[in-house]
């Protein structure tokens, strides 16, 4: 027996069979360890993503979010025209002065303004899913990343993350993209830059 057949025929014995479901083994897993419950998701949620270096404000309905969003664009000495998902587009954008399009990122874009599918307050980081009408692209290309997200999408921990994309999707999408904070390495001479690889800035909306 070669070494490969070997490695082959070991993989095999340890495994669970042929007809073993992958769904079905993932639901039978147990989590492991956790963290204690924390008592105020949001509050958490906010703490661990300003440590990240994201920007949160927090507003009373989605009808605020352009408000929001031009009061840090002018803090920020920004422009007025973003890239957003569909979702979006029914909002005051002119009222607030912002020109919005739902399209295809280019690189000559600065802002993009996405949803989330949740938010994790354990870490402080955004779960975004790619789609047909939530393109990542959004997220990654521009240098400002916006997210609106709403307090009750906010969960306890990642195991949660997942077990409320499974509840509600069932198939995972293509890609899933968890976000914390801006883009950041430590690569050259180890010294932390922002927006090496994505966005330099990231503002986080939450309703």
């Amino acid at each position: 027996m070669s070494a490969r057949d070997a490695i082959l025929a070991r993989i095999r014995s340890a495994s669970r069979g042929p007809s073993a479901n992958v769904e079905e083994v993932i639901r039978a897993h147990q989590c492991g360890p956790q963290p204690l419950a924390y008592g105020d998701l949001v509050q958490r949620f906010v703490e661990r993503a300003q440590r990240l270096a994201s920007t949160v404000e927090q507003v009373r309905s989605r009808h605020d979010v352009p408000r929001a969003v031009a009061h840090y664009l002018e803090h920020q000495n920004l422009n007025r025209a973003a890239l957003c998902w569909p979702e979006f587009l029914d909002l005051d954008w002119f009222g607030a002065r912002i020109s919005v399009a739902a399209q295809r990122p280019e690189p000559e874009d600065e802002i993009g303004i996405t949803g989330a599918f949740c938010a994790i307050a354990e870490t402080g980081t955004l779960m975004l899913l790619s789609g047909h009408d939530t393109p990542a692209a959004t997220s990654l290309l521009p240098e400002t990343h916006i997210a609106v997200v709403a307090r009750e999408r906010i969960v306890a921990t990642m195991e949660d993350a997942w077990a409320l994309l499974r509840q509600a999707h069932g198939a995972l999408p293509r890609a899933v993209n968890f976000i914390s904070g801006p883009s950041r390495t430590a690569d050259i001479e180890q010294t932390v830059t922002l927006g090496a690889h994505g966005p330099a800035r990231v503002l986080i909306v939450l309703i």
